[in-house]
């Protein structure tokens, strides 16, 4: 497992490190419509008939996305005042996010309700593990297959949930690339490069899931095994 988790580390550092690198390459470029962030969120929510968005602005950096249940799409300042091919590719798909809710696309709808879910199973499996550690007697209250089969759901919630996540990411950036071009808001190389931005976004998802995946699998033949 150790193995596991150092091999999906890796790739997640390495894949953080390339998105890193073309959010700083592509936030150095201007567009030319010369519009910033916020003033591409607030076309593209006009031109979707939303008006029930509110647009402001965050702290940090890469914290942009946006929240469903107040119904606002929270912009780091960076994207918020930029006029850049990041600014814009960050602002229009979490816009992408706005326009999924307001369509009430399936995938989305689905994720909103894993929340809740997610968030205790998650909750869970840290309990289980730190319990083992400081040995707090867990395997006195329950049986191995018990506790084994615990982690398996939690485990299979979170998976579920990762690979929701994948089909709305990926829906977002692509709604967000064809109203740039569309909107003439980007043009040409800017449109590739705000696409190429949004595709490194994406694939932190995708390894996200696949680990995700491969430690749910790595359980159950723990479960296998032990009942062999």
């Amino acid at each position: 497992m150790l193995l596991i988790f150092i091999i999906f580390l890796l790739i997640g550092w390495s894949i953080q490190t390339k998105l890193k690198s073309k959010i700083k390459k592509y936030s150095s470029i201007k567009i030319s419509s010369n519009l910033s962030g916020k003033e591409v969120a607030e076309k593209m929510l006009i031109d979707h008939g939303i008006t029930k968005v509110s647009i402001v602005s965050v702290p940090g950096r890469l914290t942009d996305h946006y929240n469903p249940q107040n119904m606002t799409i929270n912009l780091s300042k960076e994207v918020y005042y930029g006029k850049s091919i990041s600014s814009a590719a960050i602002a229009s798909h979490e816009c992408g996010h706005a326009v999924q809710h307001a369509n009430a696309y399936r995938w989305l709808e689905m994720r909103s309700k894993l929340v809740p879910i997610v968030s205790f199973s998650s909750k869970m499996i840290n309990f289980i593990f730190i319990a083992g550690m400081f040995g707090m007697g867990i395997m006195r209250l329950f049986t191995l297959d018990i506790v084994i089969l615990t982690i398996i759901f939690s485990q299979l919630m979170v998976t579920i949930f990762s690979l929701i996540t994948l089909p709305v990411e990926y829906d977002a950036s692509n709604r967000a690339v064809k109203w740039l071009e569309n909107a003439n808001i980007t043009s040409g190389n800017e449109t590739t490069a705000a696409k190429d931005a949004l595709n490194w976004a994406a694939k932190t998802y995708l390894v996200a899931a696949l680990s995700s995946l491969t430690y749910l699998l790595y359980y159950i033949m723990i479960f296998l095994n032990n009942r062999n």
